[in-house]
């Protein structure tokens, strides 16, 4: 069976939604925990695909295993292999392809809408987008646009909100792939405490849910054909 390669950060994020989407078309999800001294190198030449997932850290840190994931990255669009990244991913690809990485104008915790770009409405991806659709956020930072990729999505916060780059390499900094059981799970997690100590309120994990899940259903689907 195919397999996609999910590099994670830490062992509470993973591919959620997305896991049950790339199964239904043939694809098995490997993990990939680079950020545990014991893990082994990837042979990435072998796989169908790169998801890069979220993390509490800084896609401008220090840590190795940060420096070889985006050696990765550039690796595999050289090889044109579909890479998506997902928050910190996202970053991460963008720090790739020569963009920056710094502070948003503000924190984006929760659920926040997003507009997709006239490019995003013809995007083979983003075309399932609403004009307005409200999606699940977490980061206090972002990127700029990588040259010669195309912006496909927008908030009211942050005018980088996905981008392609190429026919298959993507940045979201929105998280379509968690459930309501990983919103709740990372509310409780130690290393998410400086940002939840920031909000005014709790977060509904099961607020937008249902619209979400038709979204990742969506999104994930049309990603999976470009594999």
């Amino acid at each position: 069976m195919p397999h996609v390669l999910a590099f994670r950060h830490v062992p509470f994020e993973g591919v959620g939604r997305a896991g049950p989407v790339l199964a239904a078309r043939g694809f098995a999800v490997e993990y990939v925990d680079l950020y545990r001294p014991d893990a082994p190198l990837p042979d990435i030449s072998q796989a169908a695909a790169l998801i890069f997932l979220g993390g509490p850290m800084s896609a401008n840190d220090s840590y190795p295993y940060l420096q070889r994931e985006i050696g990765f990255i550039r690796a595999a669009v050289e090889r044109r292999q579909p890479v998506l990244g997902i928050c910190l991913g996202a970053q991460l690809t963008a720090r790739a392809l020569g963009a920056a990485v710094h502070r948003s104008p503000e924190k984006e915790i929760g659920w926040f809408d997003i507009h997709p770009t006239a490019e995003g409405a013809r995007d083979p991806l983003f075309s399932v987008l609403e004009p307005t659709e409200t999606v699940f956020h977490w980061h206090g930072e972002t990127f700029d646009l990588p040259s010669g990729a195309s912006r496909l999505a927008y908030s009211a916060a942050c005018p980088n909100q996905a981008f392609r780059a190429g026919p298959n390499v993507y940045g979201l900094q929105f998280h379509l792939e968690v459930t309501p059981e990983m919103i709740a799970d990372w509310c409780c997690q130690d290393e998410n405490a400086p940002d939840t100590a920031t909000l005014s309120g709790p977060i509904d994990p099961h607020r937008h849910a249902p619209r979400l899940a038709c979204l990742a259903e969506q999104l994930f689907g049309n990603w999976c054909k470009l594999i």
